[in-house]
């Protein structure tokens, strides 16, 4: 059930609120995991809608941090937390994009259910090392079609959320450059699947460690025959919603030292961060924290959750971040 209350991110502490994130995936895993014996799932889906933005509501910040602290370091579970991080996303490009609000509605729960056909599968995939079998290559490519016809079978009466899970994985280019003349299942089809490809690239799997945030922006960026997407406009509002470096992922600065991000600023490319070692490797003690907006280092480099061997006090670094956006 949804908390009735929700702590300020300055007054709660950071296992806190990473647990109410978790707390939050765990029951949209019970429903993903089970949809079939979920009574009224439409509206247990729309109470986690609620929920999730609740807390996005209290500090945007705060919440992409724990997210990406998430993403960067969960395998197991992994389609319940890539359903929560990919709403949590489409919300926020969905927010920059100024989508009336009946599409952002569509285009969050499909998100969240895109992969309803493959729950299990997905975290099956995600542990295992070997490439995916004959019969599960088969779910993979069934399975937008087929979580089409489970929504339906559950009562959802959306055809727009319904028909955006069916196509989020069909390459559709409307003859229209802007996205405002595009079909509204062609649009929200077009950011889930941008969404999509961009929350897989950061997370991690047996086989493969994630990517890191900047990497999976260039990707996103570049259409499938390798010539840049200049004329979309889905990967730049993502990048303003979230930032080029999200909070809770690593940069590198140009001095050589290595900082964790902390807040967005105005300028995608330009949050606070805070430094965390020196450029041998050495810890600072206590981290410094640094706006990049106004004075030098700059980021050169995004780095992946491996590059950083020390441990981080996660709840001191949010609170001082939470203090200096105040300042």
């Amino acid at each position: 059930m949804q908390p009735t209350t929700l702590p300020h991110p300055q007054d709660a502490d950071y296992e806190d609120l990473l647990s109410l994130w978790a707390d939050l995936e765990s029951g949209l895993a019970m429903v993903l995991g089970n949809p079939l014996i979920i009574p009224d799932f439409e509206r247990k889906l729309r109470q986690y809608d609620r929920w999730m933005q609740d807390l996005l509501r209290q500090d945007t910040d705060t919440a992409l941090y724990l997210l990406f602290q998430l993403a960067t370091n969960a395998s197991v579970g992994y389609s319940a937390l890539h359903a929560l991080i990919s709403a949590v996303i489409c919300h926020l490009t969905a927010t920059e994009l100024k989508l009336p609000q009946e599409e952002r509605d569509s285009l969050v729960f499909a998100a969240m259910t895109m992969n309803i056909a493959m729950t299990r599968l997905q975290d099956e995939l995600a542990a295992q090392l070997d490439k995916p079998s004959p019969q599960q290559q088969a779910s993979i490519q069934a399975h937008a079609f087929s979580g089409r016809l489970m929504l339906l079978d559950m009562g959802v009466e959306d055809m727009l959320w319904v028909n955006v899970v069916a196509a989020h994985h069909d390459l559709v280019t409307p003859v229209e450059t802007e996205l405002a003349q595009w079909t509204p299942v062609d649009r929200l089809a077009h950011i889930l699947r941008t969404v999509d490809r961009y929350a897989a690239m950061i997370s991690p799997r047996k086989t493969r460690a994630g990517r890191t945030a900047t990497e999976s922006i260039r990707s996103i960026m570049t259409r499938p025959e390798g010539t840049p997407a200049t004329r979309d406009p889905v990967g730049f509002a993502l990048v303003r919603a979230t930032g080029l470096c999200p909070p809770g992922t690593y940069v590198r600065m140009d001095n050589g030292d290595t900082a964790v991000v902390l807040r967005r600023s105005a300028t995608p490319n330009h949050p606070l961060v805070a430094t965390v070692l020196n450029r041998v490797g050495e810890a600072f003690s206590p981290p410094r924290l640094h706006r990049t907006a106004t004075s030098s280092p700059l980021i050169q480099a995004a780095l992946t959750q491996d590059a950083i061997k020390i441990r981080i006090n996660h709840q001191s670094l949010l609170r001082q971040g939470i203090q200096a956006d105040k300042n």
